[in-house]
């Protein structure tokens, strides 16, 4: 059985790595990818402080049900533009996307 803390300490595990996908991919869809991540790493404490606090609502499980609807319609979203963005620069380099800067 496993303690708290191993469940933070493997949440903050997933969202360093997660961090680290952000802020060094260049590819788009590698950095939505790493969001996702991320946002696997706060379910995983979501539902690890809410087994540990004994929370009869089970207000953590609702809110990592939450945060996989907020995911998914991330994901939704996120590959929408990242098709429209190949589509006009046929590319997906994050590095590229100045195109509103202008």
């Amino acid at each position: 059985m496993m303690t708290i803390i191993q469940w933070i300490l493997l949440g903050a595990a997933l969202f360093s790595v997660g961090l680290y996908g952000v802020l060094t991919r260049r590819n788009a869809v590698l950095v939505l990818a790493s969001v996702e991540i991320m946002l696997a790493a706060v379910n995983i404490n979501l539902v690890a402080f809410d087994t540990y606090l004994s929370d009869p609502a089970y207000t953590g499980q609702i809110f990592a049900l939450f945060v996989i609807a907020l995911a998914a319609a991330e994901v939704g979203v996120g590959i929408a533009i990242i098709l429209m963005i190949f589509r006009n620069r046929h590319s997906v380099d994050v590095d590229e996307l100045d195109l509103m800067r202008y």
